[in-house]
């Protein structure tokens, strides 16, 4: 069964051929950690780890690189404006290494929560300063960089296929963003490889460079990594769709013009997140963080569900109506495994439907709803649980945790009893004793395999 994925430079869905039989290079856009990151972020980082799941899932070894931009991270997408992290560093009254250890370690408390996998290698723009300035050099050897009052720039005049990511020559997009004229770059699609240290200004991070003293610009790092990490070209590449015009536009056309060679083969993007129909933003206050959604008293893993229930091309809502409908989806299904009995066989003919909507470009709201029709069939509880256990392998719902509810001696006795006197025709007894039961903490379900006992507190 073959797996098939949305190529956003295609802008088709093509069948997944692997550059080395079995073998998965797989690269993904991680935080600038200035900040918190916020449910928004969050979905583009759930989406990556379920693609990952599903190329494990389907028997591929896959080596999964994520960048952590600590520096180069301008304010304006036009090159201008401060360092996020230097900006971040001024406001909190930190360091900008201090600032970037804080929202780093945020970061992965919110992709724990997430039952996000990590990634095989992590790795920090101020680690690799060598890298992208081996890199600059290379371009500049090649004829595609040029001086600036501010900075060493990429000319994109020079590459007769710059934008092909977003299908749209970038000086059309600046046109229509209007960012404002630079009058030293050549074109205004250009953008900086390094950037120099402001005059009677010192950095907190700044380096040595053949160009001058200065940091890197913000593209430059995911192709100097993900190269080191993964060679070039590698499978694939992710990220939010707001990635696509500017920072993996500019990713590609570095590396290409560098080793003249495709980046990667697949680039895939998750569409974004909206709150009550509206965009995030500070002035509405609707920018949630893990913190937010556990003062809700809702579980992350119960976000994770709702990413999963829709396709991550498609714009998702979040509310509260719609999480609270997850977090009882959720609970549901982890109160049925807790009752199911233990089968090494499970549900072949719901696994391969699962299967096969998985790779259907990582249908998972299919794949859900599959699900559910097992768990609402008349198969048995154990071959349910055995197939749910191997989902949950992609889904990533931490169902292999659920333990089976441990129900005391006397109130398994009481059950029976209620049991046995139903059964017998006397409901008026039976009806006693469920109170009684629910006076202990407990409810009786009755359900076509035998009596459900749970605890209610």
């Amino acid at each position: 069964m073959s797996l098939r994925l949305f190529n956003t430079l295609t802008k088709q869905v093509e069948e997944f051929t692997p550059i080395k039989k079995d073998e998965v290079g797989f690269y993904s856009c991680g935080p600038t950690v200035y900040g918190y990151q916020h449910i928004g972020n969050y979905r583009s980082y759930v989406f990556a780890d379920t693609l990952k799941r599903v190329l494990r899932y389907n028997g591929y070894n896959v080596t999964h690189v994520m960048n952590l931009t600590d520096v180069g991270h301008l304010t304006s997408q036009a090159d201008t404006g401060e360092d996020k992290m230097e900006k971040a560093a001024k406001k909190e009254g930190k360091t900008a290494w201090e600032v970037a250890e804080f929202y780093t370690k945020d970061f992965w408390v919110a992709m724990d929560k997430l039952h996000n996998t990590r990634p095989d290698i992590v790795c920090k723009a101020t680690e690799h300063i060598k890298e992208q300035i081996e890199l600059v050099k290379i371009l500049q050897e090649k004829g595609f960089t040029y001086k600036t009052s501010d900075g060493m720039y990429f000319n994109t005049s020079l590459l007769p296929d710059y934008g092909k990511l977003a299908g749209q020559h970038f000086d059309e997009k600046l046109s229509q963003a209007r960012i404002e004229h630079d009058p030293e770059k050549k074109n205004q699609s250009d953008f900086a490889l390094w950037k120099f240290s402001p005059k009677g200004e010192k950095r907190q991070m700044e380096w040595e460079s053949p160009w001058g003293v200065g940091f890197p610009g913000w593209h430059i790092e995911c192709s100097a990594m993900s190269t080191k990490y993964l060679g070039q070209p590698f499978d694939i590449h992710t990220g939010g769709i707001d990635h696509i015009a500017i920072h993996h536009t500019n990713e590609i056309a570095q590396s290409e013009a560098a080793y003249n060679l495709p980046l990667a083969k697949y680039w895939l993007h998750n569409e974004f997140l909206l709150v009550d129909g509206q965009k995030m933003s500070k002035s509405l206050g609707n920018v949630y963080t893990y913190v937010d959604i556990e003062k809700m008293r809702f579980d992350m893993v119960a976000l994770r569900y709702l990413y999963l229930t829709t396709h991550y091309r498609s714009k998702m809502n979040f509310t509260g109506k719609s999480l609270s409908a997850a977090q009882n989806a959720l609970s549901s299904l982890q109160e049925k495994v807790a009752t199911y009995g233990e089968s090494k066989v499970g549900c072949a003919e719901y696994e391969e439907k699962f299967l096969s909507a998985l790779n259907n470009d990582l249908d998972t709201p299919s794949a859900i709803a599959i699900m559910w029709d097992m768990v609402k069939s008349d198969k048995p509880g154990s071959a349910k649980k055995a197939s749910l256990l191997k989902f949950d392998e992609v889904l990533g719902l931490g169902l292999a945790d659920i333990k089976k509810e441990q129900i005391p001696d006397d109130i398994q006795a009481l059950a029976k009893k209620r049991e046995d006197v139903r059964k017998a025709g006397n409901f008026s007894e039976a009806d006693v004793i469920r109170k009684e039961l629910l006076t202990k903490g407990y409810s009786v379900e009755d359900t076509p395999e035998g009596p459900k006992v749970k605890k209610t507190r």
